[in-house]
């Protein structure tokens, strides 16, 4: 019996507290931070594959300058080929063996993928999808989401008044995919038209992204008599139902959306047909030191990269924030510090890349601006600006 209680005494210290706080961290060891990327490397979204590739570069980087608290990233990055169903594979593959996930993209992906986040308890930095993905969700659903993207209903609203008052348009159409990004962009479109007396919309257009014939959209929006097209759709659709527009004799003003601010992808895959058309940009462009900063770096790292630099720079912008907030969770890292961490975020320019995101306890959409740009030509070094920052209010 003398020899029960030391025994006893071991066996509940094993069992406080301390020892379960001992557990492995997801995907962190002494010397690496796993990271998970799930994106369109191939499939009809495969120009924005180009992000992945350019976090999976710009992360290198960050490991030759001796990485984070001691610690390397390592990139796990799977293809999901712009398809729900394999990104839901994707993230169960990776939920409980990286740290953290960034840069997803697609929001029919997000959409398919948003409990099983909450579920994991995984952290979700940086998505690439329709805001309302999250701000629809309960407040204990997305504290592990922090996101810095454009709502797509604000900047259509935005879109709609800019083409009003630097083209006199009157009448509006808009081309979208078949879910929540073409049908978010539509709800902003008639959230504009009573700020916008005298213009009407006068086509709605969808396609889905199977698609890969558009020539009875193209008649569709003809037909509508649009004197202006907004477009929410994968650079492959919006450059092919421009092209398509262009068979038919029709050549209407073009508004895009910011996720097809890469003009070096949007000349190669239209031609000089994007001469002219107006786009939004939710952070600097090529030609822009900050994001021409981002391009040299993966480019080096990436030599495949080298012509695909434009939307490589939201590859980078991914990292840099993962960077920061791992930067401020510290050496001893558990995903509960590193979220705390990100959300003393304030102000933070992402090294210029964009005005400032802030996130915080009650605010997870560190950032929701745009401004507007105008492609030149396919030629030009610098990108035209036509509007400053325009910032809306944050919505989770």
């Amino acid at each position: 019996m003398a020899f029960r209680i030391p025994l006893v005494a071991l066996l509940s210290l094993l069992l406080l507290p301390g020892a379960a706080r001992a557990a492995p961290v997801p995907g962190v060891t002494d010397t690496e931070i796993t990271i998970g990327i799930t994106g369109p490397l191939s499939g009809p979204a495969a120009a924005w594959g180009s992000i992945a590739m350019a976090s999976e570069a710009y992360a290198a980087y960050v490991n030759a300058q001796g990485g984070v608290n001691g610690r390397k990233l390592k990139i796990v990055l799977k293809d999901d080929g712009y398809n729900p169903g394999r990104a839901v594979a994707n993230f169960n593959e990776m939920k409980d063996s990286v740290f953290a996930v960034i840069g997803t993209v697609g929001t029919s992906v997000l959409n398919a993928n948003k409990d099983l986040v909450a579920e994991a308890g995984l952290p979700l930095v940086y998505p690439l999808g329709n805001v309302q993905v999250f701000a629809k969700q309960p407040k204990d659903k997305v504290k592990t989401v922090f996101q810095v993207y454009p709502d797509y209903a604000d900047e259509a609203e935005f879109l709609v008044g800019q083409a009003a008052k630097l083209e006199n348009v009157k009448k509006i159409a808009l081309f979208g995919q078949n879910d929540d990004y073409g049908k978010q962009g539509l709800d902003g479109v008639k959230r504009a038209l009573p700020k916008n007396p005298g213009v009407s919309l006068v086509g709605e257009v969808f396609y889905e992204v199977t698609d890969r014939e558009l020539g009875t959209q193209a008649n569709k929006l003809k037909e509508s008599g649009a004197e202006a097209v907004l477009l929410y759709a994968t650079p492959v659709h919006a450059a092919n139902i421009v092209k398509e527009m262009a068979k038919v004799g029709y050549r209407p003003k073009i508004f895009a959306s910011f996720t097809l601010y890469d003009r070096d992808t949007m000349f190669r895959l239209v031609g000089d047909l994007w001469e002219g058309a107006y786009y939004d940009s939710a952070l600097a462009l090529r030609g822009e030191p900050a994001a021409d900063k981002i391009i040299d770096i993966v480019v080096k790292n990436d030599p495949k990269l080298k012509g695909r630099e434009g939307f490589c720079v939201q590859g980078g912008a991914d990292v840099i924030i993962l960077v920061e907030g791992l930067k401020r969770a510290g050496r001893d890292l558990t995903r509960e510090k590193f979220l705390s961490a990100l959300e003393t975020i304030k102000d933070f320019t992402e090294d210029g890349l964009v005005p400032g995101v802030t996130f915080g306890p009650n605010r997870h959409h560190g950032l929701n601006a745009v401004r507007l740009m105008r492609a030149g030509k396919a030629t030009d070094t610098v990108p035209k600006q036509i509007t400053p920052w325009q910032t809306f209010a944050p919505l989770f």
